[in-house]
């Protein structure tokens, strides 16, 4: 009986997710490139980078609020700022992966996007990179970037989900307005009433922030809508004539030493604009969540008082006497609106 033999087939090894992706892009033309994308969209998203546009206006707000013009430590101070804002961004997703694994699985990590690890480590090296930054700018900065860092921290990873986490947020916020100070080399002490206008604002939002996902709290933008109110009433100029004995004895270009006892005219006029600007940006959302605290409208008023925030700065560098800064914080205005436009098309939120 003759045997007839059947040559053996050889068994490819199974191939790994990562290879089979790597061996579609090299077969399907601009799938790499498509693939970058993602990738780059998934880190847009999980930094937020339409948010990154409320943050330069801490330091230029400080350092007007201290008596100084902008320069070259205010823009370390403000790196120092952008990095250490991504740095909480990212170890935000890390600290709430489980958490977001239930409410929104659609996020960078939960939905695979991007790799705990990848998360963690960029926090881990923005932090450095802003701490570097601030070293940079001088031990005054360093000073005030160290407890900023720290707080970062302790709120993604501790506060977040206690009663002192508004607070926290706060917190930061205000110092990174006292960064921008500190880097003039003119000192903080000048610079905590702007920061504690800031800090203000912040803590509102962040209260609101804590119903983002269920909605449900009428209390919260009710009482950051009353927020905005007295913030407005404080960054506008009074128009209380003074004696004319302090009249004369008012030193002319300073803060609070127009003719009517608030800013010179071209600065009170602008301080008026933008703090009416701030109103209209933060309170209409609020008033929307507060008649029907949806999960949406609610989201709306968190974004409404994170936009908020730049002609906020940018009436608080008014206030301080600063027009040429407070001009250059509120361009960023328009500018974070097309950006915003642009990311929202690639569903990337600023919250």
């Amino acid at each position: 009986m003759s045997r007839t033999t059947i040559p053996a087939q050889r068994t490819a090894p199974p191939t790994r997710p990562g290879r089979l992706r790597a061996a579609r892009a090299a077969t399907v033309p601009g799938a790499g490139a498509a693939s970058r994308r993602d990738r780059a969209g998934a880190w847009a998203e999980l930094l937020r980078l339409p948010a990154l546009f409320t943050v330069p206006g801490d330091a230029l707000a400080g350092a007007a609020a201290a008596g100084a013009r902008p320069g070259p430590r205010t823009l370390l101070a403000i790196g120092s700022s952008l990095c250490l804002y991504e740095a909480g961004m990212a170890l935000n997703d890390w600290a709430d992966r489980a958490e977001d694994a239930a409410e929104r699985p659609h996020r960078p990590i939960p939905s695979g996007r991007i790799k705990p690890s990848a998360a963690l480590t960029a926090a881990c090296g923005l932090t450095g990179a802003g701490l570097v930054l601030a070293a940079r700018a001088g031990r005054p900065a360093l000073a005030v970037a160290a407890p900023l860092a720290a707080t970062v921290w302790a709120y993604d990873l501790a506060l977040k989900h206690t009663p002192a986490g508004p607070a926290a947020m706060a917190a930061a916020r205000g110092l990174d307005l006292l960064l921008g100070a500190a880097a003039t080399g003119a000192g903080t002490r000048a610079a905590l009433p702007s920061a504690a206008l800031l800090g203000s604002h912040t803590l509102a939002v962040t209260t609101v922030s804590r119903r983002e996902t269920t909605g449900g709290s009428v209390l919260a933008p009710l009482a950051a809508l009353a927020t905005t109110g007295v913030l407005t009433r404080l960054v506008t100029p009074r128009r209380t004539r003074l004696p004319a004995g302090r009249r004369a004895a008012a030193a002319p270009g300073l803060p609070g030493s127009g003719p009517s006892g608030g800013p010179p005219g071209t600065t009170g006029f602008l301080a008026a604009a933008l703090g009416a600007a701030y109103a209209a940006t933060a309170a209409r959302p609020y008033v929307h969540a507060a008649l029907n605290p949806s999960p949406p409208l609610t989201q709306r008023a968190v974004g409404g008082g994170v936009r908020a925030t730049v002609p906020l700065q940018a009436a608080l560098a008014a206030r301080s006497g600063a027009a040429a800064t407070s001009l250059l914080i509120a361009s960023l205005v328009p500018a974070g609106r097309a950006f915003a436009r642009r990311a929202a098309m690639r569903k990337v939120s600023i919250t």
